[in-house]
C-alpha cells in the first residue's frame, strides 16, 4: 500500500443547475471522498459566503476547503477534482466566472509542481482569504513553502467573507 499523501483542496460555486446548488455539490464532493478508498481522514471546513473574485458581475461564491490523505499521485488527483467538477453539471462560462463547482487542488504534501495543467501551491493561495481562513480552520499550523499560515493577517480577514452553519 503506498504512503497516502496530505492534500487540500479548494471548494467553490456559486450557480445552482439542476444537480443541485453550490452547498449541496461541495458536500456531494466530501461525500465521494469519503466513500472512495483512495481518500481518508477527510475533513471539511465551515462553509463561506464570499465576493467574487476577478470577475464581479456575478453572483456571491460559496466556499470551504477539504482536507484529506490520498493515494493518488497529483495529475490524477487534478484528474479527478476536474471530473468532480464535470460530475456537477461544471460549464465554463469565463475565466473566475459562474460555475457549479471548482475544486482546485491546494496542496499536495510539501510539493511544489509547475507544469502546464498543475501549480501547487496554488498560485493564488496567499492572497485569497476564501482559502486561507478554512484552510486555517482546518489546521493551524500548516506550512507552506515555509510560511506559517497562522502568522498571516489574512487567514484571519473576514473581509467579503461570511461563514455560513
Amino acid at each position: 500500500m503506498t504512503d497516502k499523501v496530505q492534500i487540500y483542496l479548494g471548494l467553490g460555486g456559486n450557480i445552482a443547475n439542476e444537480l443541485g446548488d453550490p452547498t449541496s455539490h461541495i458536500l456531494m464532493v466530501r461525500d465521494t471522498l469519503i466513500r472512495d478508498e483512495r481518500f481518508c481522514d477527510v475533513a471539511l471546513s465551515s462553509l463561506y459566503q464570499s465576493k467574487p473574485f476577478g470577475v464581479t458581475d456575478q453572483p456571491d461564491f460559496v466556499n470551504a476547503v477539504l482536507s484529506a490523505k490520498t493515494s493518488l499521485d497529483a495529475m490524477s488527483l487534478l484528474d479527478y477534482c476536474q471530473e468532480l467538477e464535470r460530475g456537477a453539471g461544471r460549464v465554463r462560462f469565463r475565466r473566475w466566472g459562474e460555475r457549479s463547482l471548482d475544486v482546485d487542488v491546494l496542496l499536495y504534501g510539501d510539493d511544489v509542481i509547475a507544469n502546464d495543467r498543475l501549480t501547487v501551491p496554488h498560485i493564488g493561495i496567499f492572497e485569497r482569504n476564501f482559502v486561507l481562513v478554512p484552510l486555517l480552520e482546518l489546521n493551524d499550523e500548516l506550512m507552506i513553502n515555509g510560511q506559517a499560515i497562522c502568522d498571516l493577517a489574512l487567514a484571519y480577514e473576514m473581509n467579503g467573507l461570511k461563514k455560513l452553519d
